[in-house]
């Protein structure tokens, strides 16, 4: 952390070089390394198996987690920004309809809300490959499970 020095300094001008006067600089130094070593209060490098510590800001999530809130943070903040414009738009107009001002500005967002589901379905089935070896039996149902009712009763059908 901190590298060991040593002094060397060259007697002024009109000075002898003392050996006695070269060690008490030298303990001065070595000194004030010590006591700023002790003083030290910057973080040092975990190692080990100490637990990490939650920093300030975001807790820690998941990946998962993570983009589901940024996506919600996204959402709210592009909501607040079409609700501002269409505000914006009936104040200074002073005479636009609401439910003009709500068709135009809620197109957009109806439009990608239905472009979203169909985007998601429209992902392909996955391949699914059998590998066997020696005699096998293959058993392959389909369940369908119906679940209705306050008090729910399931009814599974082969």
């Amino acid at each position: 952390m901190y590298p060991e020095t040593t002094v060397n300094a060259a007697p002024a001008t009109g000075q002898e070089a003392t050996p006695l006067a070269d060690a008490v600089v030298q303990a001065a130094i070595d000194n004030a390394i010590r006591e700023a070593r002790l003083n030290d209060a910057s973080p040092t490098a975990v190692i080990g198996t100490t637990p990490p510590v939650a920093q300030p800001g975001r807790p820690p999530m998941s990946q998962g987690a993570t983009d589901a809130s940024v996506l919600m943070l996204a959402g709210g903040a592009s909501a607040s920004m079409v609700g501002l414009a269409s505000a914006v738009v009936m104040y200074v107009s002073q005479y636009a309809d609401p439910a003009v001002c709500a068709i135009v500005f809620g197109a957009p967002t109806a439009l990608v809300l239905a472009l979203a589901r169909l985007a998601k379905r429209a992902k392909p089935a996955p391949t699914v490959h059998h590998h066997y070896e020696g005699p096998v039996h293959q058993d392959q149902r389909n369940v369908t499970t119906t679940t209705r009712g306050v008090w729910a009763k399931t009814t599974n059908q082969h």
